[in-house]
């Protein structure tokens, strides 16, 4: 009985940034998810439990994988508070339990998802108190049960959070401050290229180096939530099967390529940039996959071999008065580029539209996607060699 348990397929949720909704859909398919729908920033799929924790173990770019359990029609207070109170939260959270409710409220008479959050909790910690006596407590930074509300137009689905700490939060960082990528995007920037982990990958302003680390966990197919630090939501269930866990976990663990796929380079003019990219690599344990240098941009060359991938993430130039020296930033990087990397793909990754047009090389793809606030662009250019390589005056 506890295989066909395993086996029963049921709805999930996938979350994800803004631009890799596709990139994030073919992961699931890979892992043999049923696509139902595909929104902006969330994919929701059919599949089983074993899916359930592969997808929290293997998804590059997902950020949460939730299950929604219950669903209903809320127009006020009083109708959100009975709806709460009719789940049997017996069955989703013990009361020596902690848990934690995140609420996104769009297009609804209530105005602030913190109240309705609130609401939600009180209903739940009464069902408890006058079933039991006692409540389970709230605990909004590690809580063992994390529940997820969305309510668009007062539909509420309320859903139970499998990931816990945020997927993006692989767990190699040693300083989270210094990075102006999360480890979805990077994952998510390589994976929109069509990068396939064998050819050779250049990042010649690596900063603290997570693109780096990602390609290497692509190229030797490891998988992300290896690195997980704590326990994943699902794993506090009443319904939490250790023994597929350890099988799934095992399999992983299997998959991966011990011998180097792929020359994976970088560099950074900054010798302390680059002592955290050599921190985070050796903390996730690919010293041997990864080379990495001090060296300006103006002096970075393609090794020898065939053309690859050169991606970069260059600076954004946020202060007041920083334009013309971004300007001739992107300008030094557009020459560069030429010159050094003639055959290669080169892909840009800024959030600094006017500065990028100084690159002198015209886009073949620009692709919209979001650093935090900041509206950015994936930008492709295809580095001919001969004389298809024409630079666009600016």
């Amino acid at each position: 009985m506890a295989e066909n348990r395993r086996d029963e397929p049921f709805f999930m949720t996938a979350t994800t940034q803004f631009g890799l909704e596709d990139v994030l859909t073919q992961e699931l398919e890979q892992l043999g998810a049923k696509i139902e729908q595909v929104h902006s920033r969330a994919i929701e799929f059919m599949g089983n439990k074993q899916l359930l924790y592969e997808a929290n173990l293997w998804c590059r770019t997902a950020m949460r994988i939730l299950k929604p359990f219950a669903a209903f029609y809320a127009p006020d207070e009083k109708a959100l508070y009975r709806e709460v109170g009719r789940v049997d939260w017996s069955r989703y959270i013990q009361p020596d339990q902690t848990f934690a409710i995140t609420a996104v409220v769009n297009k609804s008479t209530f105005e602030h998802s913190l109240f309705v959050a609130q609401l939600t909790k009180d209903a739940i910690v009464d069902q408890f108190r006058d079933r039991t006596g006692s409540r389970p407590s709230v605990d909004v930074n590690k809580p063992d049960i994390r529940l997820h509300l969305h309510m668009l137009d007062n539909e509420v689905t309320l859903s139970l959070d499998a990931s816990g700490e945020s997927l993006h939060r692989r767990g190699y960082r040693q300083q989270t401050n210094a990075a102006p990528l999360n480890e979805v995007l990077a994952a998510g920037l390589l994976l929109l290229t069509g990068w396939d982990g064998k050819k050779t990958l250049i990042d010649p302003m690596c900063g603290s180096g997570t693109i780096l680390t990602e390609a290497a966990l692509i190229a030797q197919r490891i998988a992300p939530g290896l690195y997980h630090q704590g326990k994943f939501g699902f794993e506090n269930w009443p319904d939490f099967d250790l023994a597929l866990w350890e099988s799934v976990q095992l399999d992983a663990r299997n998959a991966q390529i011990e011998e180097p796929q792929a020359y994976i380079g970088g560099s950074d003019i900054s010798s302390e940039f680059l002592e955290l990219a050599r921190q985070n690599v050796e903390a996730a344990g690919l010293e041997d996959y990864i080379r990495l240098a001090v060296r300006d941009m103006r002096e970075a060359k393609a090794p020898k071999g065939d053309p690859g991938l050169v991606i970069m993430n260059p600076p954004y130039g946020e202060r007041i008065g920083e334009e013309e020296q971004m300007a001739e930033l992107y300008k030094m990087i557009g020459d560069t580029l030429k010159s050094n990397f003639q055959g290669y793909d080169a892909y840009i990754f800024t959030g600094n539209l006017d500065a990028a047009k100084r690159v002198g090389l015209k886009a073949s793809r620009r692709v919209p996607l979001f650093n935090g606030p900041i509206d950015c662009r994936l930008l492709k250019y295809e580095l001919y060699q001969g004389s298809r390589r024409v630079a666009r005056p600016e």
